[in-house]
């Protein structure tokens, strides 16, 4: 195998696919990245055997064939060439690679001991790259990361017709997205669990693309953009049912400015810790943030608000409090109450001042409520 390919294109390709690469292979093969040169396409490709990755780029080949190498060594050594054509040649049990004046050798690995690589699923529709993106990063922040609760570390993905919707939650927190995509099939109707932070990493490393194309088989998903391709291994178990949690009418709201209330509660949250949370009381025309206690400390600060319906007092966690703000997109948030027993809801106000989810993007975020003192 020898071919020659440009630098920013290969280095690309090759930092994408070593981010999926596992920190600690459980046998060295699976720490490498499978180099495969078929006529003028070089494919760079990944596989733990629960997520596979492949980029294609275009390359000049005189020769064809494939090759097994370290991936975090040759994504190093990718990332620090110079700015010049990069020759890759396999000669023997080693791989030369020469940019510039720089020359670089790396002992190969069986190939034969490499799994196959899982086949993209069939498309089943595609959706805007930026959307998607969004859209799993306003979820993903509610995800569970305790491994021994697998049902709580996915995003739940519901396919109704040309509506996507996604969902997670940690138990203390829950995060709903809809959004348009254009599904193959006019009925289609579907739902699925998707591993969290590998979906996140992947919606992400699509979003400069125009469009992703989602594909789901049996046991997998798979998401395509840019000639690059993941397909990840679904979560084999039952989903909370999480519809039930959503509130559907509220005694109290307000609104207020995204990053004046982010604010407002990280100089408020300086003095919690584990054993205490932020306190919100809800009055006419403000809303007033209180932490701490006599023994550790307090802070307390007052914003001036729009607020509608009752007089409210309610404590939760400041930290997922933050989390949901840090993924709005919209200048301002409605911050909707029941009672202090019932969750919190936050919903981004659009530019025309609707919140009700009826217009895209619809957006959901609950924080479970903390016990207040007596």
């Amino acid at each position: 195998m020898k071919f020659r390919v440009a630098r920013e294109d290969l280095a690309d390709a090759v930092a994408w696919v070593a981010r999926s690469l596992p920190s600690r292979p459980p046998v060295p093969v699976l720490g490498g990245i499978l180099l495969t040169v078929d006529g003028d396409v070089l494919s760079v490709a990944g596989f733990d055997y629960e997520v596979s990755t492949r980029a294609e780029i275009a390359v000049d080949a005189e020769t064809g064939g494939k090759v097994l190498v370290s991936g975090r060594l040759l994504a190093q050594i990718t990332s620090a060439l110079p700015p010049k054509p990069v020759d890759v040649e396999v000669d023997g049990a080693k791989v030369a690679i020469r940019c510039g004046s720089a020359r670089f050798s790396l002992p190969t690995m069986p190939v034969d001991d490499y799994p196959a690589l899982p086949e993209m699923p069939d498309a089943s529709g595609t959706v805007s790259a930026a959307q998607f993106a969004e859209a799993v990063a306003q979820t993903a922040v509610a995800a569970g990361r305790d491994d021994t609760l697998p049902m709580l570390t996915g995003i739940r993905m519901e396919i109704e017709g040309d509506r996507l919707t996604l969902a997670a939650t940690d138990r203390f927190r829950l995060a709903v997205r809809e959004l348009g995509w254009t599904p193959g099939s006019a009925s289609m109707s579907t739902a699925v669990l998707v591993p969290a932070k590998t979906l996140a990493d992947t919606a992400r490393s699509l979003a400069g693309d125009t469009e992703v194309t989602i594909a789901l088989g049996d046991g997998l998903i798979g998401l395509q953009g840019g000639g690059r391709r993941t397909t990840v291994r679904l979560l084999d178990v039952e989903f909370v049912k999480y519809r039930s949690l959503l509130p559907t009418e509220h005694t109290t709201t307000v609104e207020v400015p995204v990053a004046e209330l982010s604010e407002a509660i990280k100089r408020v949250a300086l003095v919690t810790d584990r054993g205490h949370h932020l306190r919100m009381q809800v009055s006419d025309g403000t809303l007033g943030l209180a932490a701490g206690g006599d023994d550790e400390g307090s802070a307390e600060e007052e914003l001036a608000v729009s607020a509608d319906g009752a007089e409210l007092l309610i404590a939760t966690n400041a930290s997922y409090l933050l989390d949901g703000l840090s993924v709005l997109r919209t200048e301002s948030v409605r911050l909707a109450f029941t009672t202090p027993a019932r969750p919190a809801l936050l919903l981004p106000v659009l530019e025309d001042g609707d919140s009700s989810g009826s217009a895209e993007p619809a957006y959901r975020y609950l924080v479970m409520p903390a016990r207040l003192p007596g």
